[in-house]
This record gives C-alpha cells, sequence and structure tokens, in this order.
C-alpha cells in the first residue's frame, strides 16, 4: 500500500521536479525574412518570417536578427523567456515591426503558458534548442540559350549508301536547361549541447556576374552618395549574384576608407567563383594591417 502511494506521489510531482522551459517565438509583420540567432548560435539554416524554439532554460537570452536583406540593419537584444507577471517559464513572441522612422526593431507582444505537444503551423519554423536542423537540398536551374546554325530537317542516303542530305535552317536558335542540385549540411556544435547549425559545406559560386549587368551595379554603387550605402548597396547587389577576384576588386576601389574596402572583401570572399586568386584583392589596401588581417580570414576559411 506504501509503495502504490510512493509512486503516485511520484508521477504525480514529477513535473514539478523536471526542469522547467520555455519557448521564444519571433515573427515578421512585414513578412521580412530573417535568421534567428540565440547566445551566438544560429537557428534556422534558412532565412524564415516566424521562427519559434523551444527547450529554453536560461531566463534571459542574448537575441541577434539577421535579415536576408543585407541592406537591412541587424537587431541585438537581450529579451526574458520567463512572464514578467506570474515569474514562470513561457511561451514568449516578440515580432519585428517597422517604427515611424523606418527601423525594424524587436518588440514584446505576448506570453502565454507553454503548451504540452505544441503543433506549429504551416507557416512557423519550429525547433527544440540544440537539436541540429536537418540536411537542406537546394535545387537550381539555369537556362542558357544559344544563336547560330542548328541541324533541322531530314537526314537521307543515296542508293550506296554514300549520299548525304541535311538540312540547316541559318536562323535556329537553341535554349538549353540545366539543372544543378547543391546539398548543404548542417551539424550540432557548441561545448554546452546548445542549439548549433554549422554549415559544413556549403554551395560555391560558379559563374560571376554578366559584363553588363556588373557594370550596372558598379554604377550604383559608385552613385551612392555616403560610404555606408555605397557599402549596404555592393552587399545587397550580392545577395543574389557572384563575383570574380577582379570584379570585386573593382568594387573595393569604389570605397574611400580602407575599412569599408575590408569590410566588403570580406562579406565578398564567400561569393567569389575563383577564390584561389582572393590573394590578388590585397592590393587595393594602403596598409599593411589590412592586408594581413584579410589573409588571416582567409586562411581561417572565411572566419
Amino acid at each position: 500500500m506504501k509503495l502504490k502511494v510512493v509512486l503516485f506521489l511520484f508521477i504525480a510531482l514529477a513535473p514539478v521536479f523536471a526542469k522547467a522551459q520555455g519557448c521564444l517565438t519571433i515573427f515578421s509583420e512585414d513578412g521580412d525574412k530573417f535568421f534567428l540567432v540565440l547566445n551566438g548560435v544560429k537557428q534556422n539554416p534558412a532565412a524564415q518570417t516566424n521562427v519559434r524554439v523551444d527547450g529554453l532554460t536560461n531566463e534571459f537570452y542574448n537575441v541577434k536578427i539577421i535579415f536576408e536583406d543585407v541592406s537591412k540593419a541587424e537587431i541585438t537584444k537581450n529579451v526574458p523567456v520567463k512572464d514578467a507577471g506570474t515569474g514562470q517559464f513561457a511561451d514568449m513572441t516578440y515580432k519585428i515591426k517597422h517604427t515611424k522612422d523606418g527601423e525594424l526593431k524587436l518588440r514584446y507582444f505576448s506570453a502565454t503558458p507553454v503548451q504540452v505537444n505544441y503543433s506549429a503551423p504551416p507557416d512557423m519554423y519550429s525547433m527544440h534548442y540544440g537539436q541540429p536542423a536537418p540536411t537542406t537540398t537546394v535545387s537550381q536551374t539555369t537556362t542558357t540559350t544559344t544563336t547560330g546554325n542548328q541541324v533541322n530537317g531530314s537526314v537521307s542516303f543515296g542508293a550506296s549508301g554514300g549520299g548525304v542530305s541535311i538540312n540547316v535552317d541559318p536562323n535556329m536558335n537553341t535554349t538549353t536547361q540545366t539543372t544543378q542540385t547543391t546539398t548543404t549540411t548542417y551539424s550540432q556544435s557548441g561545448s554546452d549541447g546548445s542549439a548549433g547549425i554549422t554549415p559544413v559545406s556549403a554551395p560555391t559560386c560558379q559563374y560571376p556576374m554578366e559584363y553588363g549587368s556588373f557594370n550596372s551595379a558598379k554604377g550604383t554603387v559608385a552613385n551612392a552618395s555616403f560610404e555606408d550605402t555605397k557599402l549596404s548597396t555592393a552587399k545587397s547587389i550580392l545577395s543574389g549574384n557572384c563575383m570574380s577576384t577582379d570584379q570585386v576588386i573593382a568594387i573595393c576601389k569604389l570605397f574611400g576608407f580602407e575599412e569599408t574596402k575590408l569590410t566588403f572583401a570580406k562579406f565578398a570572399y564567400s561569393k567569389t567563383t575563383d577564390p584561389g586568386n582572393y590573394f590578388k584583392v590585397g592590393n587595393v589596401f594602403n596598409f599593411d594591417a589590412s592586408k594581413t588581417d584579410l589573409n588571416n580570414f582567409i586562411n581561417n576559411g572565411g572566419r
């Protein structure tokens, strides 16, 4: 009888002795896609508009929001995972919104009790803190149009098999579609067992911007009035394109300050088609310290 009572009390009080955990949900009010970084560790491998992380055991977490659109400034803020009213761990929700001045800020939205067996809606990226993200496969289709002579028609042979008749249409264009699939693997890291979504292998750039597009982009950067605007514009261009080392050098020469050149050179390293030639970027710097800084960055694999 006593054993049954003890077992009953253990089962009833088990939730009390279990370590309490909270949740953090962050969503973008205007649909700006972002990466969520908690205590220095990226949570979502692909940019999302709505991210929920459960299994949080600390009272406070350092939150960094990195937008997919690199022209938007990052947001950094320490947020609690406990409800200020009850002092208990809760499902804390914050929203990213535009202020009247056009800036993006992280604002408190709500605090609700943590639900057991929570089911995330389809438009939400949900994960458990400390659990690595699955392998992500990205497919990219490239269409190439080639103009030239194209064989069109029939092929006929003479009675002896030696005569061949081929019709050629000189005005015919051919369009070829090639599909390239790149797989990115993410693994867990962090000495404390916290979530670590670290790229093990990442897709590499194969084709730089074509001549006309690059000259147009270069002109856009050059026409910016302020150094910061030039930098944000150049980064924005690289968010959807790749460059050769020579193209990166040409952009770096548009900046007036050594620090800006170095910032862009580091940013562009992972978006170059010929990283083996990247040492040439050092020639744009006036000071040896900048060249050494970039070389160390390259030797550390772009970190």
